[in-house]
């Protein structure tokens, strides 16, 4: 099952990152507050809003930074994702 957002809805796959210490102490992302970094699995066509057109500015594979209250959780297939408006997007990381 795929997931196609509407409007100008993304979807996110939160990703792990392993951050190692100075000392070479290896601390898996549970063990840590949480970043809020993404990557972008889909992304909706846009939309038209009084009568201005309202463009995407994420592609699928972009890294991106978001709100810490953004959004809704999904499971699909065993598989957690996050439905944000593009306005919960607080930057792309490059």
């Amino acid at each position: 099952m795929t997931l196609k957002p509407l409007g100008t809805r993304v979807v996110l796959k939160e990703t792990e990152a392993e951050e190692t210490t100075k000392s070479g102490i290896v601390l898996p992302s549970k063990a840590k507050e949480k970043t809020y970094i993404a990557e972008v699995i889909a992304v909706g066509p846009g939309e038209v809003k009084d009568g201005k057109e309202i463009k995407m500015q994420v592609k699928v594979g972009d890294k991106v930074l978001y709100s810490k209250y953004a959004g809704t959780e999904v499971k699909i297939d065993d598989e957690e994702y996050l439905i944000v408006k593009q306005d919960d997007i607080l930057a792309i990381i490059e």
